[in-house]
């Protein structure tokens, strides 16, 4: 009996679609209105490198980074393979979809490695 993969990528899906919930509408309010509109001073690049350079704050970003990646490529293939019947497709739409978001899951932790490193 062959063993499929797509329980992964569903794990992936609902994890990255919990953490972006949760996450990203706070960090949208405090990074792209509320500092630059002033209501909250801004920490300043010492402060948010001092910030970015914690252990627990680098694997918070990589973790909500990587999982809504993941999340956006299960959705987009889905979208792509349901919604507008590119079941043809399905093998290529898959690789490019999770092949993207591995990309941009080792980009981001290529760069969070490197950012800490400074």
């Amino acid at each position: 009996m062959r063993r499929h993969i797509e329980p992964f990528w569903w794990a992936l899906f609902s994890s990255g679609g919990t953490l972006a919930a949760f996450f990203l509408p706070v960090l949208i309010f405090i990074m792209g209105i509320a500092i630059p509109l002033g209501w909250i001073e801004s920490p300043g690049y010492e402060k948010l490198f001092a910030l970015v350079s914690n252990l627990h704050i680098r694997v918070f970003l990589f973790s909500l980074i990587s999982l809504s990646l993941f999340h956006w490529a299960h959705r987009f293939r889905f979208t792509l393979y349901d919604g507008l019947q590119l079941k043809h497709l399905n093998r290529l739409i898959a690789v490019l979809c999770y092949g993207s978001a591995i990309t941009g899951t080792l980009m981001t932790g290529y760069i969070l490695i490197i950012f800490s490193s400074h």
